[in-house]
Formats: C-alpha cells, structure tokens, sequence
C-alpha cells in the first residue's frame, strides 16, 4: 500500500502561481496578467520591426565614433538583451496562446461543417438511390409489341415520356 503524501514540495511554487494550468479552470485574467501580456507583446512586436534593426545597426557603430564608449555600450547591449530575450518569448508565447485559441475554434468549425457535408451527402445518396433503382425498374420491365394487320404498331408497357 503506498502512502500519498499531504502535501507537494514545489520550490518555485512563487514562479508557477500566474501559470495557467490546463486542468485548472481558468477565471478572468486579472488587471496584472492583462498589462503583463499587453507589455510583452508591445515589445514582441517593437523588437521585431526594422526601426529597431536600424537603431541596434547604429547602436553597434557607435565605438568607431570614440573608442573610449565601448565598455559603457557593452555594457548596456548586454542589458538589452537580458531584458529582450525574456520579453520575445514572452510575447511569442502570448501571441501563439491567441494562434491556439484560433485554430481551436477553426477545429471545431471544421468538424461543423464536416458533419454538415456528411449529411447532406447521405440526404443526396438516398435520393440517387431511389433514381438509379426507379430506371434499373424500367429496364427490366418488358416491352411487347403488338402488330395489327401491318398497319398500326402498339408498344405495351412503354415508359412515359417526361415533358421537359
């Protein structure tokens, strides 16, 4: 018999408390989870543009100007990066939260209409079906022909010719 413990140590329980497990239901988002996201995604977003490409491009000529700014630069490129590294991923992350919840709902539109198609295509299956065995019905019913003095042909039996 194995005994279950009455409590879990989890040592970054401080770390894991915004997470939003999948087997939790989730409630509104609180004012803080709102900016958190927002930010993240505001520096996703102003990270990834060319003005910023343009800014880190100059950033990085400025010790040709006076050689003597290089450690001070250094040092705050490495502090760029502490701080945007941490923020992309963040921000990718909120970004694709939003992508799943898309693809979720284009999922379950997609079965919607699957279901739609398969009924609609049962409905049209027994309505061929009826056709194709009213004219197997017709071409196996025998025609006879009845002559009366060469003169005039009757066909007995004969299908009747729909008007268009």
């Amino acid at each position: 018999m194995t005994v279950k413990p009455s409590h879990v140590w989890r040592p970054l329980n401080w770390f894991y408390r915004d997470r939003h497990r999948a087997d939790q239901p989730s409630g509104a988002p609180r004012w803080i989870d709102t900016f958190n996201d927002r930010l993240a995604v505001k520096m996703t977003v102003m990270f990834g543009s060319i003005w910023c490409v343009y800014m880190f491009t100059v950033f990085s000529l400025l010790p040709l100007v006076n050689a003597s700014w290089q450690g001070p630069l250094l040092y705050i490129s490495n502090c760029i990066q502490l701080v945007a590294l941490p923020a992309l991923m963040v921000g990718n992350a909120v970004i694709a939260r939003g992508t799943d919840q898309r693809a979720a709902e284009d999922h379950t539109a997609l079965l919607e209409i699957l279901n739609d198609v398969r009924e609609e295509l049962a409905q049209v299956r027994a309505f061929t079906a009826g056709i194709a065995q009213t004219q197997q019905e017709t071409r196996d019913r025998p025609t006879d022909v009845i002559s009366i003095a060469n003169e005039a042909v009757f066909t007995v039996n004969e299908p009747t010719a729909s008007k268009s």
